[in-house]
């Protein structure tokens, strides 16, 4: 679950709304539902992140005739689990890290961060995020100044 959050930048209703049918395994891609009007959007599947999944599934997922991936496992069995247990998942990960907790989403934004710092147009980083617009995206993806000072040229004519 969290590789699905760390590594795609997926939302968490997006990762509990994960069926086994999302997953093209030969073309290395994932699908994501939307929730208005039936559409989705095909993400490629990075390798670490389907492996983390298919050892998901051939280890710890409890036997199930559900066809969501992420199903509950504790009773009531059989049924997908909901965002509270992704959070709680989440947390657990802050807490062995030694971190005080954070919100969720700035998975998300931690991903669009590691595009941009990787070079990665604007306009992708929106199709990865799913959003409609750049200027949405451009608020996941807050520059380093300091950084952008290292690369800066000085100003002509002021002090060096």
């Amino acid at each position: 679950m969290v590789r699905c959050l760390t590594d795609l930048g997926l939302r968490t209703n997006e990762v509990v709304q994960l069926q086994l049918a999302d997953i093209d395994w030969r073309q290395g891609a994932i699908r994501i539902s939307r929730s208005k009007g039936r559409r989705f959007d095909v993400l490629p599947l990075p390798p670490e992140t389907g492996d983390a999944i298919a050892a998901y599934l051939r280890h710890e997922r409890p036997p199930s005739t559900n066809r969501a991936i992420f199903v509950r496992h504790v009773a009531p069995y059989d049924l997908p689990i909901k965002k509270d247990v992704v959070r709680r998942a989440v947390f657990a990960a802050y807490k062995r890290c030694g971190w005080s907790g954070t919100r969720i989403h700035i998975l998300r934004h931690s991903v669009a961060s590691r595009m941009l710092n990787a070079g990665v147009p604007m306009k992708q980083i929106a199709d990865v995020l799913r959003h409609r617009s750049i200027d949405t995206s451009m608020i996941y993806t807050k520059v380093d100044l300091q950084r952008l000072a290292a690369a800066a040229m000085p100003w002509p004519g002021s002090v060096t």
